[in-house]
């Protein structure tokens, strides 16, 4: 059985996303972990109540973020994880972290990157007037929110938007492909060609345009 650490800093509402649909669709995986870089995380409780192990590594704590990314990289290898899931982890890791557990770590973005890296994506695609937005999908690597991409799903831009309305359509969307993702790296079915993904014997009918939004994975 394989193993999965998710990672948070907040409520950890992809996390839920995350362990819901593995007990849902019964993958042959263990949450071992939940990690929290803040004790005050919403995520927290919700994992304990489902009896997912938790551990906060407090960044406050620590002088620099080598010291932090040192310690918490020392925190998951005791879970021996075949995965680690970025599930609204606020802090960016160092080259020397990602390195570490390269292949094995992956992000949701809500944007459809290249656009729109980095925070208050929703805000920027309002303010470039772009007609289509969504969330993304990518393994991790040192350039932030360039990784190579796993999935994506789109979702339109309508007239009456405001950041908060058009970040809830994309988060629903986060929450159907995050765990796909997630699921196909577990499966081993993620092979990376020159910076592109490719998922082996992706089913199409599970990957369906729905009428609010289109999915997108590399096949």
């Amino acid at each position: 059985m394989k193993s999965l650490v998710i990672l948070i800093s907040g409520r950890g509402s992809n996390m839920q996303a995350i362990v819901e649909t593995a007990a849902r669709e019964n993958w042959p995986v263990s949450i071992a972990a939940v990690v929290s870089s803040r004790p005050d995380a919403g995520g927290l409780g919700w994992a304990r109540e489902r009896g997912i192990p938790t551990e906060t590594v407090d960044h406050r704590d620590y002088a620099s973020r080598e010291a932090f990314d040192t310690i918490l990289a020392q925190c998951i290898e005791r879970y021996s994880p075949d995965a680690l899931a970025l599930a609204g982890f606020m802090r960016i890791l160092t080259n020397d972290f990602v390195r570490r557990f390269e292949g094995r770590l992956v992000n949701i973005h809500p944007s459809l990157l290249p656009s729109f890296p980095g925070l208050h994506t929703h805000r920027q695609a309002l303010e470039q007037g772009v007609k289509i937005h969504g969330c993304t999908a990518h393994f991790v690597t040192a350039k932030l929110d360039h990784g190579p991409i796993i999935a994506q799903a789109a979702v339109p831009v309508l007239g009456g938007d405001d950041e908060a309305t058009l970040a809830l359509r994309v988060l629903a969307e986060e929450h159907r492909i995050y765990p796909w993702a997630i699921r196909w790296l577990l499966e081993g079915r993620l092979v990376v060609e020159k910076g592109v993904v490719r998922v082996k014997d992706v089913d199409a009918s599970n990957t369906a345009a729905s009428s609010q939004s289109r999915i997108s994975v590399g096949s």
